[in-house]
């Protein structure tokens, strides 16, 4: 009887040990509708898993949502099988993370660009407004007719930060300009419609738009397709997306979703993973604009100039970006 009990003592220990192992060592990300393959906000935080396995040799799992319904059901399958950190991509995420986190608090989660605040959860967001007020500033200097556009994904108040972000760089360099935002529509959908992305910038086109500043996930391909074909300049985001058409591609707004995933992944391995919010602006290098072979003849050396001088302002303060997620509202339009 005595044996019997050390017996199952130790395999309660092995079983210990092993979900340790499982939580320490195996990480998790569930991708959002768009896919991780959509060039924008889901491939960024791919690639950043991409690195944490090249360097570690460590597997992670994976999940691509196909709907809605899926988010808590991928999340939770993870949180069963031990995996941790558990890293959600995306706002629309925060509920199904926030209901299966509190079920399994020995396990650690993160989620970017939304707040939960549970005690095992590591919330990370983005001053998205600062990285767009450069690619605004960049875009009212390359204006020719001093109209552009803005085209967004999902009408919500994050969208509309990028949005008003870009609107005051815009303004930065031209007063007197135009800036012409459409919004793609009012559900998931519209991170994954680029016929629709393509179709609104023709419009904004028509209207006398010259750079347009797609920020909408894989829509935004659509938006960068059509510029490109109708002799404009386009803006990418998240990723750098310069590459996608070569001297048509202005800048892109870079959000480093990918180091953010990255750290969480590495701090899960070397135990230094802390819960909060951790917000990445311009100071901490979150946000930026790209600069490559793919865009430098589109820079003037007058632009570059502005951009970085707005950069160190925001970082002193000098400059003031509003954030529209604060009271949904913004000064320039």
């Amino acid at each position: 009887m005595l044996r019997r009990s050390l017996l199952a003592a130790v395999a309660a220990l092995a079983m210990s040990a092993t979900a340790a192992l499982a939580a320490d060592d195996k990480p998790a990300i569930v991708f959002d509708i768009g896919g991780k393959f959509d060039k924008s906000f889901n491939e960024s935080m791919f690639n950043g898993s991409e690195k944490f396995k090249k360097e570690t040799g460590i597997a992670y799992g994976e999940f691509e949502i196909a709907n809605e319904a899926q988010r808590e059901q991928a999340i939770r399958n993870f949180a069963d099988q031990g995996y941790s950190p558990i890293i959600a991509a995306g706002f629309a995420q925060a509920a199904a993370l926030e209901k299966v986190a509190k079920e399994y608090p020995d396990l650690k989660f993160a989620i970017v660009d939304m707040v939960v605040d549970l005690p095992n959860v590591q919330s990370i967001v983005f001053k998205e407004e600062e990285g767009s007020y450069l690619v605004g500033l960049l875009a009212g200097m390359a204006s020719k007719s001093g109209k552009v556009g803005f085209v967004g994904g999902m009408d919500i108040p994050l969208i509309r930060k990028f949005g008003c972000g870009y609107a005051q760089g815009v303004k930065a360099a031209k007063a007197d300009a135009t800036v012409i935002q459409n919004m793609t529509g009012d559900t998931g959908a519209a991170w994954n419609d680029p016929v629709k992305g393509g179709e609104i910038t023709k419009g904004q086109m028509a209207q006398g738009a010259d750079v347009i500043y797609a920020a909408a996930g894989a829509t935004g391909l659509g938006v960068l397709q059509a510029a490109a074909d109708g002799g404009a300049l386009s803006i990418g985001v998240d990723a750098n997306q310069n590459y996608l058409h070569p001297g048509k591609v202005l800048t892109s707004m870079l959000k480093r979703v990918d180091v953010a995933v990255f750290n969480v992944m590495m701090s899960g391995k070397d135990g230094s993973f802390t819960p909060g919010i951790k917000v990445l602006g311009l100071a901490e290098d979150g946000v930026g604009y790209a600069v490559d072979d793919n865009n430098k003849p589109l820079l003037t050396p007058e632009m570059t100039a502005a951009a970085e001088k707005a950069r160190a302002d925001i970082i002193a303060g000098t400059i003031k970006v509003h954030d529209y997620t604060t009271d949904n509202t913004c000064p320039v339009q």
